[in-house]
């Protein structure tokens, strides 16, 4: 598989914009590099990754301040079988990355993600996937349990490790837990306790996201993405702008909450 760590190139060269955010009881001095030229919010999603990972750098040092130890290590992919929403701009920007893949890698993860999809069909699960068809956290809560009980993995896990984990969707970045790595495995037996994230780029895109789609979600589910690219959306274009600035528009969003 193509490296998921070296996208295609932007064509426009890049400026380093620093800045500092408040994260919980700390703050963080931040230096992303973006676009200089005018982009489209998806084109920058490397550098609200590379924010999104120096954020849960700082959040890790303020939990083991405090005497706790984050127990999540490579070869563990057991939260690799949850319910992932994906934002649309996301969606986007993983759709680019696998069409510029050979056919036979593309048709290669087209079969991994059909089989999940059946697997999930096979259970009673399609329909419930629907986000228009939620009414409330209470209900979303027990669909993600359901979810994760089917053991379908995510389509780009490959030998219990994420296969484009430099590229991984934001909300995965940000789910870190400090409870033994085992617990993970049978969450409704065992308490599983989360690094709590003060702040997160996931949630600000589902918001973005909701807005370009006019009050829907936002976002889909992972498994879904194979079918949210045969209709080529481009949700990125609705909100552009020059690098830097669109980028401190989105750190200001970010520290608004």
């Amino acid at each position: 598989m193509a490296d998921p760590a070296n996208p295609e190139p932007n064509a426009s060269p890049e400026v380093q914009v620093d800045f500092v955010l408040a994260v919980g009881p700390g703050r963080l001095n931040a230096s992303v590099r973006v676009p200089a030229g005018h982009v489209t919010l998806t084109q920058i999603l490397p550098a609200l990754q590379s924010l999104s990972s120096n954020i849960m750098a700082s959040t890790t040092r303020q939990v083991e301040a405090e005497g706790h130890k984050v127990s999540c290590r490579a070869g563990c992919g057991a939260c690799c079988r949850q319910l992932v929403p994906l934002s649309i701009f996301e969606a986007e920007a993983l759709a680019d990355w696998i069409r510029t893949l050979p056919q036979e890698q593309q048709d290669h993860l087209a079969e991994r993600f059909h089989r999940a999809l059946l697997a999930l069909r096979d259970a009673g699960m399609i329909e419930r996937l629907n986000p228009e068809t939620w009414v409330g956290e209470e209900e979303m809560a027990a669909l993600a349990l359901d979810y994760f009980l089917q053991r379908v993995a995510c389509p780009f896990l490959v030998d219990e490790s994420c296969s484009i984990h430099p590229i991984r969707p934001l909300i995965c970045r940000e789910y870190l837990v400090t409870s033994p790595a085992e617990f993970c495995v049978m969450p409704t037996r065992d308490k599983v306790v989360g690094v709590p994230v003060p702040v997160k780029l996931s949630k600000l895109m589902f918001r973005l996201g909701a807005a370009v789609e006019d009050g829907r979600s936002g976002w889909i589910p992972l498994v879904f993405l194979f079918a949210w690219m045969q209709a080529r959306i481009r949700p990125g274009d609705a909100i552009q702008g020059a690098g830097p600035e669109l980028l401190h528009e989105m750190v200001k969003r970010l520290a608004a909450g």
